[in-house]
């Protein structure tokens, strides 16, 4: 790794202890219980704003084949490749009021993918869409998700406006009893959960929040009916009204010029900087991506992946700030990169990581024309600290005379809320409106909170298990004790930053996992053996980052400062090798994952054929 303008080693000296300083200034004690979940009194803050009163039915008691938990981009791929692979019953069971999970709340001003369209949105091989963007809107991001669940007939046995309460497994007929809280109780032979990693949202735990008379509300579930607008703009509701935006991570840096377009005033109040590198979205055609050919989208996204996992490509396709700083990311998605000689890897990381963060920094002067907002504005830490954002439009909303920048840093966060606004430091700012782009709970699923207890064999219950030896999985998907039960996340296999790509490969996986078992009568369940020797290679090559993000300026990466623990967490290799290994598993070893039936398939499930109109 080298750097076209390696720092100087006083310079790099310097930049340590400037990031140690800084860091320093952001730390509380009260590490992530500083934020606090969208429930009980707070429950508001996370209601469904799009789908209404959800309508009336009765309980459902039947038997579907496979019982999916989540609508967005993960369940919709599974419940896909489920049906390619000749499944019949797909039921999702999805809490919002369709499918696109994250994309479906998520419809605030601004709202864009961060990842070039044509590699994040998940099968236009298969359905011959071509994006209209090179970084899709929110809207055509759920719009294709839409579309995917639709062309696979995915809706047909779909709960909306549901949430699974309890998976409990029942050893008598060998199925699952999947729970929710609209009263079902019904069964599947299979259970797939793809619940996701930003799917709860989470406030600040400042003093006085609930006290607040004016109008709040937190970016995930936007209130047009009081802005007025869409996410496109045109926010009259807002005219003359003093805004106020909490969070200057990847929302916040979409919303915020939104807001200054249309606010009376806006007021920002961050934290820690992000790192805001170009954007440079435009309109495509298929000429421009060659779209003309035949598996242009899997070569495309393949090329994207093996590049941000640091494996070599001939050319880069996608070409964009991602990917010219792929080699950046070894700290948060490990790869072969960290092999041979570990000192001169870190000089060279540093110097590249220095040069990198200086031309950041540099943008942040060269646009911002007021110095002292400038200065606040810049990023003092490493690059993979923080999750990078992009964007053209951030950096000149501050040039603009009705925002204003309130810098937190120095006491550690907004003081606390009044009934007519926020306190920072000596100074009131009276407030018609509070907005929350605070985020999610990253990683944390509803089996991982607990909030979805799951019950296996014998009445196990997963997190008691997990307690009292750490996670035990098979390529992070499934466990000895649960049977059938296929997990869709980040844990013990690994990831990328074009996620989508990553739950469709795990999509396929539990596809093919279903289908060996149906053709052998059996039942999918690795063996503990299997669960310890994925554990201990996991463990083998595990890197020791555990040094650099605990050097970090607090956020979800490191736990909000302290720290992000080595362990068996993740495979040590990256993606595109993950994704190779589970192939050739596949190919060789997938009969040791099945266990003999002790009961024959219930009548009505019927034949595992797709209808006739999919075919």
């Amino acid at each position: 790794m080298t750097s076209p303008h390696a720092p100087a080693p006083d310079e790099l000296a310097a930049l340590r202890r400037r990031y140690r300083l800084e860091r320093e200034r952001r730390v509380r004690p009260d590490g992530a219980r500083q934020y606090r979940p969208t429930e009980a009194e707070f429950g508001y803050y996370a209601a469904d704003p799009y789908a209404g009163e959800p309508a009336g039915r009765e309980p459902l008691h039947d038997t579907v084949d496979v019982a999916v938990v989540g609508g967005g981009f993960g369940g919709i791929l599974a419940g896909a490749r489920l049906r390619q692979q000749g499944v019949r019953r797909v039921r999702i069971v999805e809490k919002g009021g369709d499918f696109g999970g994250t994309w479906y709340w998520n419809r605030y001003p601004g709202i864009h993918c961060d990842i070039e369209s044509h590699v994040y949105l998940p099968m236009l091989d298969e359905t011959g869409y071509v994006p209209e963007w090179k970084y899709s809107p929110g809207e055509e991001i759920r719009r294709h998700a839409v579309r995917l669940a639709e062309k696979y007939g995915l809706r047909t046995d779909a709960l909306f406006s549901t949430a699974a309460t309890s998976l409990t497994w029942d050893q008598a007929s060998e199925t699952w009893i999947v729970a929710t809280d609209r009263g079902d109780a019904f069964r599947a032979t299979y259970v797939v959960t793809a619940t996701g990693t930003l799917s709860e949202p989470k406030l600040p735990g400042i003093p006085g929040i609930e006290d607040f008379a004016g109008h709040t509300f937190h970016t995930s579930r936007w209130d047009y009916g009081y802005t007025g607008g869409t996410p496109d703009g045109g926010m009259k509701g807002l005219a003359g009204k003093r805004v106020g935006i909490v969070g200057t991570g990847a929302t916040g840096v979409q919303v915020i010029p939104m807001l200054a377009e249309d606010a009376g005033h806006v007021y920002v109040f961050q934290r820690t900087p992000s790192t805001v590198d170009v954007r440079a979205n435009r309109r495509t055609t298929a000429g421009d991506v060659g779209a003309d050919r035949d598996g242009w989208a899997r070569e495309r996204r393949d090329n994207y992946l093996r590049i941000v996992s640091g494996e070599p490509a001939e050319q880069d396709l996608v070409a964009d700030s991602w990917t010219h700083s792929a080699g950046l990311l070894e700290k948060l998605l490990p790869s072969f990169r960290r092999q041979g000689d570990r000192k001169a890897f870190e000089a060279a990381y540093e110097a590249a990581d220095a040069s990198k963060m200086n031309e950041l920094r540099g943008r942040v002067e060269r646009t911002v024309t007021d110095p002292d907002t400038a200065e606040r504005l810049k990023p003092w830490y490493r690059y993979a600290c923080k999750r990078p954002t992009f964007s053209d439009k951030y950096y000149p909303a501050f040039n603009r005379g009705n925002v204003t920048l309130v810098d937190t840093a120095d006491t550690h966060g907004i003081e606390r809320i009044t009934e007519h606004g926020v306190v920072v430091g000596d100074t009131a700012y009276e407030l018609d409106c509070l907005i929350f782009a605070t985020g999610f709970s990253v990683g944390t699923s509803g089996i991982h909170s607990g909030k979805l207890p799951v019950h296996g064999r014998g009445g196990t219950q997963l997190l008691d298990t997990w307690a009292q030896r750490g996670p035990r999985t098979l390529h992070g998907l499934t466990s000895n004790g649960f049977p059938n039960l296929i997990q869709m996340g980040s844990l013990q296999n690994a990831s990328s930053v074009n996620y989508t790509h990553i739950l469709d490969e795990q999509a396929g996986h539990a596809a093919a996992l279903v289908a060996a078992a149906e053709a052998a009568g059996a039942l999918v369940e690795p063996s503990r053996e299997a669960e310890s020797a994925w554990v201990a290679e996991l463990a083998e090559d595990a890197p020791d980052h555990e040094w650099f993000h605990a050097e970090c300026t607090p956020g979800y990466y490191n736990r909000e400062g302290r720290g992000r623990p080595n362990g068996p967490t993740a495979y040590p290799h990256g993606a595109f090798a993950f994704h190779a290994l589970l192939e050739r598993w596949r190919e060789e070893s997938i009969g040791g994952i099945l266990r003999p039936r002790t009961v024959r398939p219930a009548a009505n499930r019927g034949p595992n054929v797709l209808p006739d109109k999919l075919t």
